[in-house]
Formats: C-alpha cells, sequence, structure tokens
C-alpha cells in the first residue's frame, strides 16, 4: 500500500542521469526526490528537485508527448527556453504542453541552492528532443528512455 503523506527527506536522493557522455555533466549537482512513486502515482510524476550552483535541471528540451510544469519553492532559477533566459523565484511556475518545440531547462546561476517542484504526464510514448546537443530520447511502452545519437546511432559504451 503507498504512503498518504511522507517527508521528503525520508527518501532516497536521486543523483545522477541515464544520460551519456559527455551529456550527462550538465546536471552534475542536480538531485532529485521522487515523490510521486512514493505515493503509488502511475499517471503523472512529481519530483522534489534541488540544484546546487552552476547546476541544470537537465539539456535543454522538449517532449513531443508529455506535459511538463515546473513550481520554484526556493532560490532563484534561470529558466532558458529558445526566447531567452528569465529568473524565476520562489511561488513562479513554468508549464511546456507536449509538442510545443521550445527547448527549455532551468539553471542555477547563484551562490544558494534553487528546489523546484517538477510535474510530468507519464506518457507511455514519447520522444525528447534536444536542440543544442546530438541527443534524441526515446521511451516506448513506459519504459525508461533510451538514448541515442539524432540519427538513430547508439552511444558507444564506455568502458
Amino acid at each position: 500500500m503507498s504512503k498518504i503523506a511522507i517527508d521528503p527527506a525520508d527518501l532516497e536522493r536521486v543523483v545522477g542521469t541515464n544520460y551519456p557522455s559527455p551529456y550527462d555533466e550538465i546536471v552534475e549537482g542536480r538531485e532529485k526526490r521522487v515523490l510521486g512513486d512514493a505515493f503509488g502515482l502511475d499517471q503523472f510524476g512529481v519530483n522534489l528537485v534541488t540544484l546546487s550552483p552552476g547546476s541544470a535541471s537537465a539539456q535543454r528540451h522538449w517532449h513531443t508527448d508529455e506535459d511538463e510544469f515546473i513550481y520554484v519553492l526556493a532560490g532563484t532559477a534561470t529558466l532558458v527556453t529558445d526566447e531567452g533566459k528569465q529568473a524565476l523565484g520562489p511561488g513562479m511556475s513554468a508549464g511546456f504542453a507536449a509538442g510545443a518545440e521550445n527547448g527549455h531547462h532551468l539553471v542555477n546561476e547563484t551562490d544558494a541552492d534553487v528546489v523546484f517542484l517538477e510535474v510530468g504526464t507519464r506518457a507511455a510514448k514519447d520522444f525528447c528532443k534536444y536542440p543544442e546537443a546530438d541527443l534524441l530520447g526515446n521511451r516506448a511502452g513506459g519504459q525508461p528512455t533510451h538514448f541515442t545519437h539524432r540519427d538513430g546511432s547508439p552511444f558507444e559504451e564506455q568502458s
């Protein structure tokens, strides 16, 4: 049975990413607490995310089939989109509809941590496109995202 109420501090800290190298470097210093899973939610995901100074939430990206929403709780994040940069402070939010070809991510350009809620639909299939990286994310059948080069070729195995 899933819990009804939790303290996020009691959840495992998830650090790192499944991005292949060198695309993983941008998110060093990102920590997530996966809140949605703790409640057994399967229609949307909720993460409590902390970005240390100099870290980013992800590579700049957009989704073909997933909606995304963020709500800033603490600190000041820089939202980077196709339109440029915008500071987001506590209480501010941003949303990205599935299929909207507007690459986005949050960057912490300050000396203090940024904390925000990240909410997204759990589409069974989705392509994630990265305008500044030779990277394509593909999720099918609800399985974790698999990354390839834009042309579909695999990344070399790292030893």
